[in-house]
């Protein structure tokens, strides 16, 4: 009798319920396979991600000699395209397809960009690998690099915008926060799983194995965005032509929406707190604290966990009807003393205390993000969802590179003032670059706390305000 129990169908879809994060996601309409497989452009964005910011940034710098200012700029560029995010999301919304499709045509054009990207970007490396004498050789190596970044950055923001339009396309409205969950937290694991392998492959680093990685990455990616995007839509009625001021209309519509331009400004502002030391982090660890490209490429897989254990515990939080606006001030309360533990681990030189910190950066920032995402679920209308998503990627990814490159910059510029002996014989170290890049990071907490205010008094006002549960099914214990 047990074991016919155990074996009903009935009994094993409250099992997978209950023990596999997020099977309540699912639903009849969407699958938990289906829905699993979509998310694998997410997974493929991650792995990218970890590889651009956490594995080639560090190998550039340290290894390859670049300047810290020209790397930060070519992981910024990919991001110019990041204010187009909302015009993408309008577009795909309104795609006159002949096929009916309207959400696949644009994950197609971003993963072609970035194969692309992928595929060209180690002839640049190798460019870059020579020894001084071959200015050209060089130069044109960095333009190549330059060009590759930003090939890949522009199929990430076109896939990720369509891709998650279509997530809240094909699912039902009660399940959309749930999936809009796991689709963050695949992103959040793909960074880990990116970061992890690129530590352990890069364990013994050379310029050919460098190599070989980047060109493995292009074929692992497309192959993911592919079986991603494989027969997730279906097909509609053939779309005629756009409206021509049909932009135009649907902007100043987002834009009549209660609070939208103060919450768009603050989450621009916390990214950009959250994301100036990501270019400069790993090349701290190395050049530093004299960590390797394994270990420092390990610090992108702690600070993803670090958000992704935020994220766990923002579900625990959100079910007993805390504000999403405390919530997120609480992150930028703990990125305070994060940095303090990544600016202390110089002078004690102290590994343990610098990767505690990176991982702490990464719940801080966690709980900031999972915070203003909750608060933006509460804004969308049905029929703008493309152009929401796009407007709220296009803040975060346009505030990250140009935080990222003022971050860059800063370390440069400072460091080379210090070292040329212009701040004086107390700061004649490499180390003040990065020092002052992490103390303007927690001046910019202050200044993120303050913009939260007004956010945090309004929502405090009694109203009957929905509990949304962010989708992260309790495991086991």
């Amino acid at each position: 009798m047990n074991l016919q129990r155990l074996l009903s169908p009935a009994w094993a879809v409250k099992l997978t319920q209950r023990y596999v994060p997020f099977a309540d996601a699912a639903s009849s309409e969407l699958p938990l396979g289906r829905l699993l497989r979509l998310s694998l452009f997410q997974l493929a964005i991650g792995m990218t991600m970890a590889l651009l910011v956490g594995t080639l940034n560090r190998v550039m710098i340290v290894e390859l000699g670049v300047p810290a200012w020209w790397v930060a700029l070519s992981v910024a560029l990919p991001l110019v395209f990041a204010p187009l995010r909302a015009l993408i999301g309008y577009r795909s919304d309104t795609h006159p397809s002949a096929l009916g499709l309207k959400r696949m045509p644009y994950m197609w054009i971003g993963t072609l960009l970035m194969f692309g990207g992928l595929a060209i970007m180690p002839f640049a490396l190798l460019l870059l690998s020579l020894p001084e004498g071959h200015g050209v050789e060089v130069w044109a190596g960095r333009i190549g690099a330059a060009l590759a970044f930003l090939l890949v950055g522009a199929g990430m923001q076109i896939t990720q915008t369509a891709g998650l339009a279509l997530a809240s396309d094909i699912c039902s409205d009660d399940k959309r926060p749930r999936v809009v969950a796991l689709l963050y937290s695949t992103l959040l694991v793909g960074m880990i799983l990116g970061s992890g392998l690129l530590g352990w492959v890069l364990a013994d680093f050379s310029p050919t194995r460098l190599v070989q990685v980047v060109q493995g990455s292009a074929v692992v990616v497309a192959v993911l965005n592919i079986t991603s995007l494989w027969k997730q839509e279906a097909r509609g009625a053939k779309r005629g032509a756009r409206a021509p001021d049909g932009f135009s209309r649907s902007w100043a519509r987002l834009m009549a929406m209660p609070k939208i331009r103060r919450f768009l400004w603050t989450v621009g502002l916390g990214t950009v707190d959250f994301s100036m030391q990501d270019v400069v982090l790993e090349p701290f660890g190395g050049q530093v604290l004299g960590m390797d490209v394994g270990l420092t490429s390990s610090l992108t897989a702690m600070s993803a966990g670090g958000a992704l254990l935020a994220f766990a515990l923002s579900s625990r939080f959100m079910s007993r009807g805390m504000d999403t606006i405390r919530l997120a001030a609480g992150g930028a309360l703990l990125g305070l003393p994060a940095f303090a533990c990544v600016i202390f681990s110089a002078p004690l030189e102290a590994r343990w205390l610098f990767q505690f910190g990176a991982a702490l950066i990464g719940f801080s920032g966690g709980l900031f993000s999972v915070g203003m995402l909750l608060t933006a679920m509460e804004l969308p209308e049905r029929e703008l969802t493309g152009l929401v998503l796009g407007a709220w990627g296009a803040v975060q990814a346009t505030a990250a590179g140009v935080s990222m490159a003022i971050g860059g910059v800063l370390r440069d510029v400072v460091g080379s003032l210090a070292t040329g002996g212009w701040l004086g014989s107390a700061l004649n170290s490499p180390i003040t670059g990065y020092s002052f890049v992490f103390h303007l990071e927690i001046y910019l907490l202050f200044v993120v706390l303050i913009a939260l205010g007004p956010l945090v008094q309004r929502s405090s006002a009694p109203q009957s305000r929905p509990v949304h549960p962010i989708g992260l099914a309790e495991l086991p214990g």
